[in-house]
């Protein structure tokens, strides 16, 4: 159930990094929720691993975890991206 978590959290994750670092990506709204994915499963991984979060199920802690690697994860992707 675990990494099904992270996939929903990062759908909805993408979408709202999107909000919150808006601008033009190279790839639009699909790349965008793709790096919501991964944001959220490396967000939940270094929230564990590294700040002790206890991520475990749908919970305010792990959806904000989730949120912050999806921007975290979308800033790295526009700035190898950029030309």
């Amino acid at each position: 159930m675990g990494i099904l978590t992270w996939i929903i959290f990062g759908l909805i994750a993408g979408a709202i990094a999107k909000a919150i670092h808006p601008g033009n990506d190279p790839g639009g709204w699909i790349v965008t929720i793709i790096i919501g994915i991964i944001g959220a499963v490396v967000g939940g991984w270094l929230g564990s691993m590294l700040l002790d979060v206890d991520v475990s199920g749908f919970n305010i802690s792990s959806f904000l975890v989730a949120i912050a690697g999806a921007v975290l994860c979308l800033a790295v992707y526009r700035m190898i991206s950029k030309k």
